[in-house]
């Protein structure tokens, strides 16, 4: 009955979707590109078997990108279907894999949407990334025989509570689910209290996501071309960089600032309320050098560039309660963490920094301007707490080689 409820809210929200769609490809074209496939259409198919894993936005991109090169490697045979939801999503998954990957857009909810999907991919295994239990797509999947994985599993008390509120829906969504891979045993435990049955703890696949050499080279340049420490304020969400700058005031001459908003949609939003605090600001884009007032980072799937290039990284989306950003890329580079209040959507990683001395979290924003720059000044703490990273991330590592054994259970 609430599915039902369910699907008609969807189908009367249907002109609102729309709506926003057209409303945020004013600032994001691509997302007005392929919009047929937002309801199940699709070109040609691939000749080949096809595994599907869906990564909704940046973030899931980022963290899957070692579970999809897994399977390229142990599925020679088949072809890997990467879908998601947003305009950065698809960005960054371009940049990521290339043309190795088909790259397409999921679709809505609707039960005709999914069905034309499934009938079209016909995947024979189908991986969803962190949290994308949608209830029609996943009993799609069940009648049309695909087994689905729930990878790199979590579950904060927040949204554990939401999906309780409507137990009628998302317990049978999550009962469907034919393997769970939790990164945390407390992510298991409420992962199982909302129905999911087959669920084991393989840890978090953004432990295997660390920089290769070429692009840890490429901040290293980056580095050298400022020629000045550097504070990195990183996936900065509206709001949070006012309440940064308030708290640094004047930059010292020899810090460089470095800004990456979350949200491309918001880099122009960004270099102007810069501007208008008298502050030059110079675009990653356009280049950089040692005459760079404050660097916006403005290119997509570059963060692990960025994290190689900082002395010291504040973490944003955690001033506000948004729940925070991925940490870990930042002790994967070896680069202390400060890092906000609001950290509930990365709990287990953020405990497991803190215990571990790389990271610092603090009441506000201006007590990590306060930490941050007195790390900049200490050189010595900086490099124990960028080694803790290190050693942290390599202690954690393996989540990619257990995730890709639960796949591979199910083709069998």
């Amino acid at each position: 009955m609430q599915r039902a409820l369910y699907t008609l809210l969807l189908r009367a929200s249907l002109p609102f979707a729309l709506g926003r769609l057209w409303w945020r490809g004013r600032a994001e074209p691509l997302y007005w590109w392929r919009r047929g496939e937002r309801f199940g259409y699709y070109p040609d198919a691939p000749e080949k078997p096809v595994i599907w894993l869906h990564a909704v936005s940046v973030g899931e991109a980022r963290a899957s990108a070692p579970l999809v090169r897994a399977l390229m490697q142990e599925l020679e045979g088949c072809e890997i279907l990467v879908t998601c939801t947003t305009a950065a999503g698809r960005e960054t998954l371009m940049a990521l894999h290339g043309e190795s990957v088909h790259i397409a857009w999921l679709p809505w909810d609707l039960p005709g949407a999914v069905r034309r999907f499934l009938e079209h991919w016909r995947p024979r295994l189908g991986v969803l990334v962190e949290t994308e239990v949608w209830p029609n797509l996943v009993v799609a999947c069940r009648e049309f025989g695909v087994p689905l994985v729930l990878a790199n599993a979590r579950m904060s008390d927040k949204s554990a509570r939401g999906y309780a509120r409507w137990d009628g829906l998302s317990r049978p969504a999550f009962a469907a689910l034919d393997a769970v891979c939790a990164q945390s045993e407390g992510d298991a435990g409420r992962l199982r209290d909302l129905g999911a049955r087959e669920v084991e703890v393989t840890g978090n696949l953004k432990f295997d996501a660390t920089p290769d050499v070429e692009r840890r080279a490429a901040g290293e340049a980056l580095r050298s071309a400022l020629g000045r420490r550097t504070l990195l304020l990183a996936s900065t969400r509206e709001g949070e960089e006012a309440m940064l700058f308030d708290a640094l005031g004047a930059i010292p001459a020899d810090i460089q600032l470095l800004v990456v908003p979350r949200h491309p949609k918001r880099f122009e939003e960004v270099a102007q309320l810069l501007s208008a605090r008298g502050l030059v600001v110079a675009r990653r884009s356009s280049g950089a050098s040692r005459e760079t007032g404050v660097l916006l980072g403005d290119t997509l799937g570059d963060m692990d560039v960025y994290y190689a290039a900082a002395d010291v990284a504040v973490i944003g989306g955690s001033f506000a309660p948004l729940g925070g950003q991925n940490l870990i890329e930042a002790c994967a580079a070896g680069t202390p963490a400060v890092l906000g209040p609001h950290m509930f959507n990365f709990l287990e990683a953020t405990r497991l920094a803190l215990d571990a001395g790389a990271a610092l979290q603090v009441a506000d924003a201006a007590g990590a301007i306060h930490e941050a720059m007195a790390l900049l000044q200490d050189p010595a703490r900086r490099g124990a707490m960028g080694e803790a990273g290190r050693r942290l991330c390599e202690a954690h590592c393996g989540a990619t080689a257990r995730q890709l054994a639960a796949c591979l259970r199910l083709l069998k």
